[in-house]
């Protein structure tokens, strides 16, 4: 302590902790954002249901393309364990209605344009591409319960096997 300010370092384990702070067991805010399909969703809506919200970085680009190609495949099997599933991107609503419409996705893109579900969510992150900074959306997802409570984040997302994991954690 200097004078009447405490100093706090922190390791580098504990700086990755400080970056993703974790709010499982916390009840996510009701929220509302424009969708695909002219719709608006509002969180409040889908009480008594499970929600996946999965992150992705942009539309038609591989990694998402993959990822939302196996949530589809897998969609009937989440609808079963009471759960619905939402992309949410940056991208806008023309370019979501595309991706959607391309790829035969039976669930709806949110469009987060100005990063404010990012920022609930805690998405954002400075990534490296072809050996440049930029700032970008973290391969992330979540589980909401039917009571509005989030009870698991995957972040850092691999996709491979990933949406098999997702189904399993809502199989239970």
């Amino acid at each position: 302590m200097i004078g009447n300010r405490f100093i706090i370092i922190f390791s580098e384990q504990d700086k990755k902790v400080a970056d993703h702070p974790s709010i499982i067991n916390m009840t996510v805010p009701d929220f509302s954002a424009a969708m695909t399909g002219a719709q608006t969703f509002k969180l409040s809506d889908y009480h008594g249901k499970k929600i996946v919200l999965y992150f992705y970085p942009k539309d038609n680009t591989p990694g998402c393309t993959t990822e939302a190609i196996q949530f589809r495949d897998l969609h009937q099997e989440f609808q079963g364990h009471n759960t619905v599933i939402f992309g949410v991107s940056r991208d806008s609503i023309r370019s979501h209605e595309g991706f959607k419409a391309k790829l035969g996705l039976p669930f709806e893109l949110i469009a987060d344009p100005d990063e404010t579900l990012c920022a609930m969510f805690n998405v954002m992150k400075m990534k490296n591409m072809y050996g440049k900074q930029v700032r970008g959306i973290e391969r992330s997802t979540f589980v909401i319960d039917a009571a509005g409570t989030l009870v698991k984040e995957w972040r850092g997302v691999k996709v491979p096997a990933h949406v098999e994991e997702v189904l399993e954690f809502v199989s239970h």
